[in-house]
């Protein structure tokens, strides 16, 4: 009698179990060698009252400006400069291995982004619309690693820059042709701080 109400015993706890089910663990794939952006909001003990994080991020920025004069003799602001001084890097179809042209392009931003190490930059990786979304956020990934680590390899400090990937969810040329691919296969340099 006392198997009989041991194994009845097991077999509802098992019964529990498998209908209960186990918490999954949520699956992110580490970014080896990436430092996190760090911030610098303190926490404060009364939460604001809901604003957006973005709106809260703009707030809190100071404003910083270059020591660098323009043919009128004015400050710019750094962040104007980068619009312009940061190019973006392209890739040829299903690869993330950089050309020549593309390591030329990183070269001149790493020559940047020394002057300026006071500035923190979120490397983007895109992809066109060929392939699975999975198989693009990877491959953009990627493409953002390999010119990270080549700026790192020209002496750009590795916690000055962050990567993303968005795969082929942001288009830069909407087209469905050759000459609107080549367009999005590409890294963009976007100034986080």
């Amino acid at each position: 009698m006392r198997k009989g109400m041991a194994g009845l015993v097991t077999v509802l706890f098992c019964g529990a179990l498998l209908a209960g089910g186990c918490a999954k663990k949520e699956m992110v794939k580490g970014e080896e060698g990436v430092v996190p952006p760090v911030t610098t909001e303190k926490p404060s003990e009364t939460p604001p009252a809901k604003p957006s994080i973005k709106e809260e991020a703009v707030k809190e920025q100071p404003i910083k400006e270059a020591q660098a004069a323009t043919e009128t003799g004015k400050e710019q602001p750094v962040t104007a400069q980068a619009a312009t001084e940061l190019e973006k890097v392209f890739f040829d179809f299903d690869s993330f291995i950089l050309t020549q042209p593309s390591r030329d392009t990183l070269s001149k931003n790493a020559k940047w982004l020394l002057k300026n190490s006071q500035v923190k930059v979120q490397i983007e990786g895109h992809c066109d619309e060929r392939g699975s979304d999975e198989y693009n956020l990877a491959l953009g990934e990627k493409r953002a690693k390999s010119a990270m680590n080549y700026l790192v390899t020209l002496g750009v400090p590795a916690n000055q820059l962050s990567i993303i990937s968005y795969g082929k969810e942001k288009p830069a040329d909407p087209g469905h042709d050759e000459a609107a691919w080549a367009k999005n296969r590409r890294d963009e340099f976007v100034i986080i701080k």
